[in-house]
């Protein structure tokens, strides 16, 4: 990264106030921090930012997420600064700065059931956790962006600038109600496929049916044609659709396992084969592994074995 230096060299005062809201990820702690108010330390980073030609963070609705050239700064800055600070006497040795928050991705289901409770327990360790949920295209452009430092993606990238490690398989299962069930002729869908579901309403998380479609594909060897008796961008809420008897539904066996085993849903078919997604944790390739995101992606990487 080149510094541009045509009026001078660039302002120590800015360079601190940068590294405080990198590694805090916000503006309103950094000032604290530096003991300056807010207004100053943004003005610090806008004149920075335009010293250097390039846009350090990008402002979010809550908070500042680092771009790749911050990333760059901050990791030839942050030693530097740090011994300064410590000789000046308010440094590392006196109050250490705090590690800035991982920004995290995933799909909102699978955040919610699987990836938060695994992380909780790092919250008294002292890491900070931001989390985006949505789809996976979206959130690896973010990552490509650096505005999330680890995705939990169902998609596998392409290219060299972003790394994908597998992290678990999800078996998706066709489910109901067990009223709904009651009402069906499961012996001639286990014959006959899916004509026995001819009628019966279902439920998906989007309006082109895609994981119904994909299990139709793959159990029955057709293509499904039809329109859904209930959309709702949330397969926790599909699961509950389903569960208060809405219609049918395939669904990841880990979000409705509760309810299988609880008799609140059943599944209709036990294929030999079901569908299997895999999931991968994503990270941009040359990135600075700064401990926190380390840690996280350890923590996630050894959950996932028992998911």
């Amino acid at each position: 990264m080149t510094d541009r230096n045509a009026n001078g060299p660039v302002d120590l005062g800015w360079l601190r106030s940068f590294l405080a809201v990198y590694r805090t990820g916000s503006v309103t702690t950094a000032a604290r921090l530096v003991g300056l108010s807010q207004p100053t330390v943004t003005t610090q980073i806008k004149a920075l930012e335009d010293r250097l030609g390039r846009a350090l963070f990008q402002r979010l609705p809550r908070g500042m997420a680092p771009t790749p050239p911050a990333h760059d700064l901050a990791a030839r800055l942050a030693g530097p600064m740090d011994e300064l600070e410590a000789v000046a006497g308010n440094g590392p040795a006196e109050r250490p700065a705090p590690e800035p928050p991982v920004h995290l991705g995933g799909p909102a289901d699978a955040v919610a059931a699987l990836v938060l409770p695994a992380l909780a327990p790092l919250i008294e360790r002292g890491v900070r956790l931001h989390v985006t949920t949505g789809l996976a295209d979206e959130l690896l452009t973010a990552l490509r962006a650096g505005t999330c430092d680890l995705v939990v993606s169902a998609v596998r990238p392409r290219g060299r600038t972003l790394l994908a490690r597998p992290l678990m398989d999800e078996e998706f299962v066709l489910v109901a109600a067990p009223g709904r069930a009651a009402r069906l002729d499961l012996d001639r869908l286990t014959a006959h496929g899916p004509s026995a579901l001819d009628g019966v309403p279902l439920v998906s998380y989007a309006e082109d049916l895609p994981i119904l479609r994909r299990y139709w594909r793959h159990v029955f060897g057709v293509r499904l044609n039809a329109k859904p008796a209930v959309v709702v961008p949330d397969l926790r809420a599909v699961v509950a659709a389903v569960a208060a008897g809405a219609g049918v539904s395939v669904l990841p066996r880990y979000l409705c396992a509760a309810h299988l085993d609880a008799g609140t849903l059943v599944t209709l078919l036990d294929p030999d084969d079901p569908p299997i997604n895999t999931a991968f944790l994503v990270e941009r390739a040359g990135a600075p592994d700064r401990p926190h995101i380390a840690l996280v992606r350890d923590v996630l990487v050894e959950a996932a074995r028992s998911w």
